[in-house]
């Protein structure tokens, strides 16, 4: 019987993480994944190479293991220490401990790892990334002289005994930790949620805010993480590799003796991987307004489990098989796709192969509403660490060809350029890009192929009802036919986000299987952010309303009718008629009102989804008027591209709003 305490679940994570290193007595399990990977796994399976750490090694007021701290800058950085020397004579060590600490509680363990201190005149790293190519033995020998730690059962405060189940140092500094529990004792995932929630104080100074990366709460079959410790508000996101398209983990295979939850302490917990996550991934967010204005608050970022897998396979395939290559990554609403978007972009452009040069000149990131997405937009900058690497063009397309044949690093703009895009950079064989395309179909009535094509707006619900039978025609199809039409072009990849592609879409895009079939690579189903609680299910949570009309003629007796034309146009005219429309409003804003609004402490909203940018605009008018009439204290705003003239009467999404569409964006 294989032994499931937490005593158990700690030693196999400490035996793991140590072997290969100084302190190694064994090793691990084997991971379980619930099926093997098809595109390479973008991390050598390196475990292990950890430093076994005590409490006695760890000091309490300065929150970091001084000896780890020391050894490493003696190892990389002997010069710049003994010019330290020089300034503090015999103090130099306590100086600099002290100077690192204060550093840290200043500027954050994230900062203090990537950019370093300075001290008395001195610059410190305080970490080394992994090295692109191996062309440089000294880069080399910097990376490897990285020292990571594991330290068990951990008394962190001065003030209390509390002691921690797990804490993991980079360097001497904090980064993660973790509180272990099991079934077998009765315990599992939400006791140690609980815990931290309820006896780990955020005051101490290992818990504030910054100092550590992230806490994990683990149990023999789920991971949770946060990145922000405040008591009772706390606030776990899962991190799991997904079960059978649901949420949780896959099984662990019978003819295995392993832990579902293995692949925290073999994966992520990796060195290379640990340090790809700090230099890569965890992320600090300066939050804004709705007007774009920064609050003065912060978050940190850490990456949920499919956004780490799906950028780190993506860009370990295109390092190994360089341009020309197309990618559909399926992934459902509440994904968290602005976040992905951003991570991948920002490494893509950074990516070198085995010779060091780079992969991609320019990284076009396109999205699919004619004023750029201000969330996408605002994310994809936030995460610069160079500034100015980030353009953004919303204008014209001259300054966009100017943008691509300048090799600007990384490119964001709309669909409304696409013919732009995909005429030059099949124009410049010179040059390497990759477009990532957010959302790769519309539900904004194909509005954004029409502005593509350069249709005029409609005018009448026929034309507009005509349109939406033009082969269902949107984004993804403008994009699929501009990509056929171009053929596969050498020096450019195409990364396609979406979270319900066309068949054509996974043919084109999509992996072949050895059965014919097509699949994406790298799917997040709306099941599992269904299961995990990022989105609702709508499927229970709706209300059916039956709508009755009478036909004055009957189809089925005229030939010249088209039975599923005339009962798509007779649908859609009762969905117009003014009634219609007034009975609907006033259920949906009824039940808004009496039992939606107060939620989220009281600022929940309500999304109206129509059929065609004139019912929007109907919709919109009516809820106006509803609201008026009973003097309910909320607004409205109309989301919908280009012009709709009902009536002689013009509306646009501006207008109607009374706000620049940058706002509303």
């Amino acid at each position: 019987m294989v032994d499931i305490s937490e005593r158990s679940l700690e030693e196999t994570i400490q035996r793991l993480l140590l072997a290969g290193g100084p302190d190694a007595d064994g090793s691990g399990p084997s991971v379980a994944r619930e099926r093997p990977s098809d595109y390479g796994e973008p991390w050598p399976a390196a475990p292990g190479g950890f430093r076994l750490r005590t409490s006695d090694d760890y000091d309490r007021l300065l929150c970091l293991i001084p000896r780890d701290a020391i050894d490493f800058v003696l190892a990389t950085q002997p010069k710049i220490w003994q010019r330290l020397q020089e300034h503090y004579g015999a103090e130099t060590r306590v100086r600099f401990l002290g100077r690192l600490s204060k550093e840290i509680t200043s500027r954050g363990t994230l900062d203090v790892l990537r950019n370093g201190i300075k001290d008395a005149g001195c610059r410190f790293d305080l970490s080394y990334a992994r090295p692109s190519s191996t062309l440089n033995p000294d880069v080399q020998k910097l990376h490897a002289a990285n020292v990571f730690s594991v330290a068990r059962q951990l008394r962190y405060s001065e003030k209390t005994g509390n002691s921690l189940d797990l804490v993991l140092f980079l360097n001497g500094l904090p980064i993660f930790t973790a509180e272990l529990k099991n079934h077998f004792t009765g315990q599992d995932i939400e006791h140690a949620k609980r815990q931290y929630k309820t006896d780990r104080d955020p005051k101490e100074p290992l818990f504030k805010f910054g100092r550590c990366l992230a806490h994990f709460a683990v149990d023999p079959e789920l991971v949770a993480v946060t990145t922000r410790l405040q008591g009772a508000g706390t606030i776990f996101l899962p991190f799991n590799q997904g079960r059978f398209g649901g949420a949780g983990n896959p099984p662990v295979p019978p003819t295995r003796v392993a832990y579902a939850t293995a692949y925290l302490w073999e994966r992520i917990w990796a060195r290379d991987s640990v340090l790809n996550l700090v230099r890569q991934f965890i992320h600090i967010v300066e939050e804004e307004d709705d007007n774009g204005k920064k609050t003065g608050e912060t978050s940190l970022l850490f990456p949920r489990y499919h956004q780490l897998d799906s950028v780190r396979r993506l860009v370990a395939h295109a390092r190994e098989h360089g341009t020309g290559q197309r990618y559909l990554i399926q992934h459902s609403a509440g994904s968290g796709k602005s976040n992905s978007i951003a991570w991948l972009a920002h490494q893509l452009s950074v990516l070198h192969d085995d010779a060091d040069r780079r992969v991609f000149d320019s990284i076009v990131v396109i999205t699919d509403r004619k004023v750029l997405d201000r969330q996408l937009q605002r994310t994809v900058r936030q995460f610069e660490q160079t500034l100015g690497i980030v353009e953004n063009i919303d204008k014209t397309g001259k300054q966009l060809k100017e943008a691509l044949e300048a090799g600007k690093t990384i490119i964001v703009t709309t669909l409304q350029k696409f013919p732009v895009i995909a005429a030059t950079v099949g124009d410049l064989p010179g040059t390497r890009f990759a477009l990532i395309v957010d959302e790769a179909h519309s539900s904004q009535s194909g509005e954004s192929t029409k502005k593509l094509k350069e249709v005029l707006a409609t005018t009448t619900l026929e034309e507009a009802e005509r349109e939406e039978e033009e082969a269902g025609e949107d984004l993804e199809d403008a994009i699929v036919e501009a990509m056929r039409k171009r053929g596969r072009l050498p020096n450019v990849s195409t990364f396609a986000f979406t979270a319900t592609p066309k068949s054509k879409t996974l043919e084109l895009f999509g992996v072949k299987t050895p059965d014919g079939r097509f699949e994406p690579f790298s799917l997040y189903s709306m099941r599992q952010a269904i299961e995990e609680q990022f989105i609702l299910d709508v499927l229970q949570n709706y209300t059916t309303l039956k709508i009755y009309w009478n036909l004055l003629k009957k189809i089925e007796d005229d030939p010249h009718y088209d039975r599923d034309k005339a009962s798509y146009l007779l649908q859609s005219f009762v969905g117009l008629h003014e009634h219609a429309v007034g009975k609907k409003v006033e259920i949906m804003l009824e039940h808004f009102h009496q039992q939606v609004a107060g939620r989220i402490g009281g600022r929940a909203k309500a999304m109206i989804v129509t059929r065609s940018r004139l019912h929007a605009v109907r919709y919109r008018l009516e809820v106006d008027r509803y609201l008026r009439d009973r003097k309910y204290p909320y607004k409205a705003l109309v989301a919908f591209s280009g012009e709709v003239k009902d009536g002689g009467v013009s509306f646009t999404e501006a207008g109607m709003n009374g706000l620049p569409e940058a706002q509303t964006a």
